[in-house]
């Protein structure tokens, strides 16, 4: 199994590093400070670079003999080489300066990469050139040296620009907080806040049109929420009494009463920050292969240009031209390509990723998603819609009718949060039935309920409870293998039953229709008993299935299929499933709604729809694939352009001209930017 990592930020003193407490939103939100702003500002110093260097090159271009012969037509005058000189010495020195420097930077860590790459093809471009102009018999190379620093400057604010892309989105959320709350205070009246003072259990009311302040519990009304800057849900969520609701969204259509559940630190927005944070001081394995494939290149251009030095004069030929054919190549060994070939994919795939209520904490477990052989899926709430509805209430005594059965089932439920008492409770609801007063409630660890109601003893149980006190089941209680069904007991007589479903999800069948066309094996693992398993596996046509399990059985499980050579997804809710998540090859907490401090999961997605997770994995896939494809194309370019610049086909007459050179190094960067866009078809 590939262990992940994740880094954590630290304080000076080793300590990991903690978010501010109660203060305000703006401040808890701003990135961590200085760690923001300095990137904010090299952002804007590539930017500024690249286009006052792509200004002067454009005289450059005009002015140089090779696109003027391309081009067909002459523009010669006396200097026009010192005009030249002049306007790539400043493109050298402040368009390249980030190079330079970093090429210092990389030669005192004793590790060449891209930076000392870049730095190595332009100093030799611009000293060789330089000598020319002042004497030295050869070609001037001025402007494939202003357009390698143009491409080069473009390929890092890009690459910037897509490590900010997720937060930058953050930010202008953060900004877009109210800035007051409307609190009602102890007496019923509704005073105006700051946001910074809001507390935990304040009652806060929040009228149509306005943002939500903080995340809360609704206490009172009804409303749609738009939720779509948050979690990428673009259909506005109905809310009403019990729902959770995220600081930030929007509320429509009705005035809501809502309960302060977090703020500062523990909100919603806090939490994505602070993971999108942690991604961006991680690279994935395939950016760091495209920082070594800098390293190899490095090694290649000096040692390709050094060998063709060498092999020229041995043959007889002058310096001067031995001396050109070196600098061509060490020119047309730095592909431009390779400097966007992984930045592009990856500011697309964190922008559309951002869109989709997506959140990548692992780049390489994302990227790994092409290795998936099994994935294992919760079903209550994922495959399922994680809500029990009454499907049928027989009555088995003539002494109850049918809505005094589920009235006695709902009296008791009403004591419990379990889905099936929610489900009852729905159902009573929905019915006004009038409910008496349990006394004496308590619970039947795994079988059921108990109470005193009405002064007869009352019990709500499972199957298994029934069979134990030497009963029989009705012949009709278990038509359907999908149904879960509770027996109501009074005084130790059966006097009837309900029988509750939780209904599958439509986008289940297609995501699994999508995994396993990829060979995926689908497995689901449930605490709910085998009858219901079986029935959501064969309707689902799943390759497996594990029942009555645990959270703390699912790590086994997924141990005992990577044993198999499986590579394995988990998706879990984050909080129980912790164990599992970690174990697992990528772990994908889902559904977690507000909470999303899911510590061990690689991803989370926000929405618990199963075509999300199909979509992620696909995605995840498509990422790598054009990653690889860039990085081909961008080193491709480099195993056919420098043994041609080098002249290994010199006796047959064909060499490769710096003009030529540069046109292969132009179709090559085009080629990977048209590539990297098309990943935006490949996600949903």
């Amino acid at each position: 199994m590939e262990k992940h990592e994740h880094h954590q930020h630290h304080d000076s003193k080793g300590e990991p590093a903690k978010m501010s407490g109660h203060g305000s939103h703006k401040k808890d939100m701003d990135m961590g400070g200085g760690h923001y702003d300095h990137h904010a500002h090299m952002i804007e110093d590539f930017r500024k670079r690249f286009w006052i260097s792509l200004v002067l090159t454009l005289p450059i271009l005009v002015l140089a003999p090779m696109i003027q012969e391309l081009a067909g037509y002459e523009l010669r005058f006396p200097g026009d080489r010192y005009v030249q000189f002049g306007l790539a010495t400043i493109i050298f020195f402040y368009g390249g300066w980030p190079f330079l420097k970093g090429l210092a930077d990389e030669l005192r860590q004793k590790a060449p990469g891209m930076m000392t790459l870049i730095a190595l093809a332009i100093s030799v471009a611009y000293f060789y050139s330089a000598a020319v102009v002042f004497g030295l018999g050869g070609k001037i190379f001025f402007w494939e040296l202003a357009s390698l620093i143009d491409i080069m400057l473009l390929g890092h604010w890009i690459e910037m620009k897509s490590v900010m892309g997720a937060s930058n989105a953050l930010q202008e959320l953060a900004k877009m907080m109210p800035s007051e709350a409307h609190r009602i205070n102890q007496n019923g009246e509704t005073e105006e806040i700051e946001l910074y003072d809001l507390r935990p259990d304040d009652l806060i009311l929040v009228k149509p049109g306005e943002k939500i302040p903080a995340d809360g519990e609704v206490k009172e009304g009804q409303s749609h929420v738009n939720e779509s800057m948050l979690t990428g849900e673009s259909k506005p969520v109905a809310k009403q009494t019990g729902d959770q609701v995220i600081g930030g969204s929007i509320n429509d259509n009705g005035s809501l009463k809502i309960v302060v559940r977090h703020t500062g630190e523990d909100s919603y927005l806090s939490k994505v920050i602070g993971m999108v944070k942690e991604a961006q001081d991680t690279k994935s394995k395939t950016q760091n292969l495209a920082d070594r494939a800098a390293s190899w290149l490095f090694y290649l251009a000096l040692g390709a240009g050094v060998l063709t030095l060498v092999v020229w004069l041995a043959l007889g030929s002058d310096f001067e031209y031995a001396l050109e054919r070196m600098v061509t190549v060490m020119i047309i060994s730095c592909p431009h390509a390779l400097g966007l070939a992984v930045p592009l994919v990856v500011a697309i795939s964190t922008a559309v990723s951002a869109k989709k209520g997506l959140l990548i904490r692992n780049r390489t477990a994302f990227e790994n998603a092409r290795k998936l052989t099994a994935i294992i899926f919760d079903k209550t709430g994922t495959l399922t819609k994680g809500e029990f509805g009454v499907t049928r209430i027989i009555s088995s005594s003539s002494a109850y009718t049918k809505d005094q059965v589920l009235a006695t089932a709902a009296a008791l439920e009403s004591n419990s949060e379990h889905p099936i008492a929610a489900g009852i409770m729905r159902k009573a609801e929905e019915m006004n039935l009038k409910l008496s007063e349990p006394r004496d409630f308590q619970g039947l660890t795994g079988k059921g309920v108990e109470a005193t109601l009405d002064g007869k003893k009352v019990r709500v149980v499972s199957p298994g409870y029934v069979k134990e006190q030497g009963l029989t089941l009705p012949e009709n209680s278990f038509s359907d293998e999908s149904e879960t069904v509770v027996f109501v007991m009074v005084d130790g007589a059966l006097i009837g039953f309900i029988a509750l479903a939780d209904e599958i999800r439509e986008d289940s069948r297609e995501a699994i229709q999508t995994l396993k066309a990829r060979n995926i094996k689908v497995i689901m693992a449930t605490g709910d008993n085998e009858t219901v398993a079986k029935a959501v596996s064969t309707n689902l046509g799943l390759d497996n299935y594990y029942a009555e399990v645990m959270p703390e059985d699912k790590q086994k499980i997924i141990k005992d299929l990577q044993a198999q050579g499986e590579f394995v997804a988990m998706t879990g809710d984050g909080v129980n499933d912790a164990p599992a998540l970690a174990q697992a090859n990528i772990g994908i907490a889902v559904g977690s709604g507000t909470d999303v401090a899911a510590e061990t999961a690689d991803i989370i997605l926000v929405n618990s729809n199963p075509r999300d997770i199909a979509n992620l994995i696909l995605f995840g896939t498509a990422t790598y694939r054009k990653m690889m494809q860039n990085l081909f194309w961008a080193a491709g370019y480099n195993i056919v352009a420098v043994p041609l610049a080098a002249g290994v086909l010199a006796p047959i007459g064909i060499i490769l001209s710096p003009a030529v050179g540069a046109i292969l190094m132009s179709l090559s960067t085009v080629v990977v930017a048209i590539n990297a866009q098309l990943l935006k078809r490949e996600i949903k």
